[in-house]
């Protein structure tokens, strides 16, 4: 079969339809994903051994096993030791799912971040007057959060791609509508050709608006120099 030109322009409108819930999925996950980073982080850096190892173990389990196996024992696995699971539609085993797993990523990337901003700012933020808690918010984690915007634009951009695995459980977003239209068709070529599109011009919009934070955010340091 020759590559259908017509058959390929027709489907990316039938896919815009569903490019709304690849978006509410990445970005739903993103900022749980975030929450759930800054806690680990927090439970990284604590004093208490047992709380720290429990979150080392956390990271470690979840950069350390694929994401479909993830996906799989939360959507299918677990409802069998526990019967009120079976509730969880396919939309929010996905958004568990894909914040649980960028989560681990995140928290190492945040606890980099913070490593990175002097520890002496703070030592002069007590001196003058401020509580720890007035530290970290005003002076440290302005900081780190400018450090670590570019590995969070990252950790969002692999999140959409991500997303594509929900149709395994049985939600059509764009990569299901794609897979659909393929089967019924088998104009593969083109309908997987028409998705990847897609996604590349949602992960371009988002990697613009990303560029246009970091230099609003780096113009104050870009004028020091």
């Amino acid at each position: 079969m020759l590559f259908d030109f017509e058959y390929f322009i027709a489907a990316v409108p039938r896919l815009l339809r569903t490019i709304h819930l690849t978006i509410e999925l990445s970005v739903l996950s993103m900022v749980l994903s975030v929450a759930l980073g800054l806690v680990l982080e927090s439970m990284i850096r604590s004093r208490s051994a047992a709380i720290s190892g429990a979150a080392r173990f956390y990271v470690l389990f979840f950069r350390s096993t694929p994401l479909l196996v993830q996906l799989f024992l939360l959507y299918y696995g677990l409802p069998q030791l526990l019967p009120g699971l079976a509730v969880i539609t396919a939309f929010q085993a996905t958004v568990i799912g894909l914040s649980l797993n960028n989560a681990s990523y995140l928290a190492e990337i945040f606890r980099a971040a913070i490593n990175s901003v002097d520890r002496g700012q703070i030592e002069a933020a007590l001196s003058v007057g401020m509580s720890r808690g007035q530290g970290l918010r005003r002076i440290l984690l302005p900081q780190a959060f400018r450090t670590a915007l570019p590995a969070m634009g990252n950790t969002y951009t692999v999140i959409i791609k991500e997303t594509s695995l929900a149709f395994t459980l049985g939600l059509t977003e764009m990569m299901g509508e794609a897979k659909l239209m393929a089967a019924d068709t088998l104009r593969f070529l083109e309908c997987f050709l028409a998705v990847s599109l897609l996604y590349f011009v949602v992960a371009f919009v988002f990697g613009k608006l990303q560029r246009l934070v970091e230099n609003r955010l780096n113009r104050p340091y870009a004028t020091e120099t």
